[in-house]
């Protein structure tokens, strides 16, 4: 059986202490949520980042501050840094978390333009073009965040032109927010009967839907979320009960019945199994360096001389 790619969103741009006291806001408390989803099996942490009073930012300055902490408490994760920002935020606001040092691995790229409850997340083509041609630049992988199911056709249509990063391709689908396609599994099938051969995918269910497709997400990946999660399981309480760190959500996926139905016994996969990554080390690759090079993850599609490579994501 193939391990499980899990992946932790600790931590989003819009809920707040108030609605969710479990939401991590400085830099001491997102190490503290990182290590604890890496301890109980994730591999890779996607990564909003907060001022300490909890305002939304895209900083470079602290996204590199909180990379940097991150990797010394776990120094063989794999870190996909937001480009999404917050509500709001401009472009070039938004593309400051792939400045930092070294240049991140993945990072994420919104697909179009959607509802975002009473709010507009604003992704236009334009936009869409810029946030490409940076990570072709600059070989970062995009995992592709789709809200609705035509952001799916709009993707593919600009990988074809070049204008984004093409095969191997990476989506997530980010399903049930309020305003865009609903978190069902038919929905959810749709979505991933039509992505291109050899691409893989993750769901992402909000809120109270976060299990309603942990169980048919199967293959190779899962993503636990809490960054727009305020409540979850639905009780007799109105708004259920507020959503707990994501070690808890990973910890309860391994035991729900639904998961274990159709995945019994499935182990999370480690980010790399030949050796420790160094994050600074991260952009060689083995098949291109004299022999006895330390194996390292490589981000050339048709190369596969490590056991781990990024780009068989």
């Amino acid at each position: 059986m193939e391990k499980l790619i899990i992946t932790a969103a600790i931590c989003g741009a819009e809920v707040t202490k108030e609605q969710n006291p479990a939401v991590p806001y400085t830099v001491e408390e997102i190490v503290r949520e990182a290590k604890s989803a890496v301890d109980a099996g994730a591999a890779i942490v996607h990564l909003h980042v907060r001022e300490d009073d909890g305002t939304p930012t895209q900083s470079r300055a602290r996204f590199q501050e909180c990379e940097d902490a991150i990797y010394k408490a776990c120094p063989n994760v794999i870190l996909i840094p937001s480009t999404g920002g917050a509500v709001g935020m401009t472009p070039d606001e938004r593309l400051q978390s792939t400045d930092t040092t070294p240049i991140p691995e993945m990072a994420t790229l919104d697909c179009g333009t959607c509802n975002f409850g009473d709010e507009i997340f604003d992704n236009t083509m334009p936009t869409m073009r810029a946030f490409g041609k940076r990570m072709i630049e600059r070989g970062i992988k995009p995992e592709y965040e789709c809200f609705e199911m035509g952001h799916l056709d709009t993707i593919l249509t600009m990988a074809r032109k070049g204008e984004v990063p093409g095969a191997p391709m990476q989506f997530n689908f980010v399903l049930g927010v309020p305003g865009c396609t609903p978190a069902t599994v038919d929905n959810l099938c749709w979505l991933v009967k039509n992505i291109p051969a050899g691409s893989t995918w993750t769901s992402t269910g909000i809120g109270r839907h976060a299990f309603t497709l942990a169980a048919p997400t199967i293959v190779p990946r899962t993503r636990r979320p809490r960054q727009e999660q305020r409540r979850t399981r639905r009780q007799s309480r109105p708004h259920g009960q507020a959503a707990r760190s994501p070690h808890r959500h990973l910890r309860r996926g391994e035991r729900d019945p639904r998961t274990q139905e159709i995945v019994p016994g499935f182990q999370p996969a480690i980010p790399i199994e030949n050796a420790p990554r160094k994050p600074p080390a991260r952009v060689f690759c083995a098949s291109k360096q004299p022999r006895n090079t330390p194996k390292r993850s490589c981000r050339d599609a048709d190369c596969h001389s490590t056991k781990f490579n990024i780009n068989s994501l």
